[in-house]
């Protein structure tokens, strides 16, 4: 019985791993949202600008992605602000969040928590994001005041370095299909 409430607490847990990375890259607390000087809302992605509108954040990783990914189940759709995301659990393991957001670009999000550098994903320029206690994002730009957001935790909320090398996986997964 004690082992059965251990393994649900774990999982439970796990649930909301996904969540916590978003506090230091995606769109809580702390974010840097670029606006007008007159105080207004940040302007829409121009029409020139490619667009995440049509694309689905929980169909971005195939099957097979999943697989090589180390992910068996399906993603779960959710909403960060105004953003589409899905979360995908490795039970006991990790978990991972890829968030579309169509209104800020890598210059509007607040990256002054954890370790940045500055990488290319295929032919996206993007930000890796090390964070603490078993955290990493890879933050990609996509154009205009768009990007993509690949959050990592791992389940035992230690090494940020695996953490890393997961979102850096997933994101190398997801790029190919961005615009």
């Amino acid at each position: 019985m004690a082992d059965r409430l251990a393994a649900r607490a774990a999982l439970l847990s796990l649930a909301g791993l996904a969540v916590l990375p978003l506090v230091s890259c995606g769109r809580m607390p702390g974010l840097s949202h670029a606006a007008p000087a007159d105080g207004g809302p940040p302007p829409p992605p121009t029409s020139s600008a490619p667009s995440l509108a049509k694309l689905d954040p929980c169909a971005l990783l195939s099957p097979q992605d999943r697989s090589s990914a180390g992910l068996t189940g399906q993603g779960k759709p959710k909403t960060i602000g105004e953003a589409r995301a899905c979360d995908w659990t490795a039970p006991s393991v990790f978990g991972v969040t890829v968030t579309l957001d169509e209104t800020n670009g890598l210059a509007n999000l607040d990256l002054s928590d954890g370790k940045r550098t500055k990488k290319d994903v295929g032919s996206h320029q993007a930000v890796q994001v090390s964070g603490r206690r078993g955290t990493c994002a890879v933050l990609l730009d996509v154009g205009g005041a768009q990007s993509v957001q690949v959050d990592v935790a791992n389940a035992n909320f230690a090494d940020s370095a695996l953490a890393c090398s997961r979102a850096g996986d997933v994101a190398g997964l997801v790029e190919p299909k961005l615009p």
